[in-house]
């Protein structure tokens, strides 16, 4: 009988998180960040990713089109937010209660932050 399934801890969670958060946003937006780091700390995981923008974002930066940039990232993260919860919620084996996301205007930064129910 197999035990129970075990989940990364320290270090190894914050890779795992990092690793897969990053490419479920590389696969939604063509892209995936150049560095990413997440941190677990009590009830709360934080994921930074940064330098992830696409050709097509720095062009309408460019072009003085920020605006549309965050439109279409706050609209794709919020598209992949279930994907995203899931990926924490395994990762952890926690239930994420509340669930924010942001970027800068240029979307050369993210955070997607997670709030979890107390430790089982």
């Amino acid at each position: 009988m197999p035990g129970p399934e075990e989940h990364p801890t320290g270090g190894a969670l914050n890779a795992a998180l990092a690793n897969e958060i990053g490419r479920l946003v590389a696969d939604f937006t063509g892209r995936g960040a150049q560095r990413s780091r997440a941190f677990v700390y009590q009830d709360v995981v934080v994921c930074i990713l940064e330098d992830g923008a696409t050709n097509a974002e720095r062009n309408l930066v460019s072009a003085g089109r920020a605006d549309l940039v965050r439109l279409q990232r706050d609209a794709l993260q919020r598209a992949m937010g279930p994907q995203l919860i899931d990926v924490v919620e395994r990762l952890t084996d926690r239930t994420v209660r509340e669930f924010l996301s942001g970027t800068d205007e240029s979307g050369a930064a993210a955070v997607e932050l997670f709030l979890l129910d107390s430790a089982p």
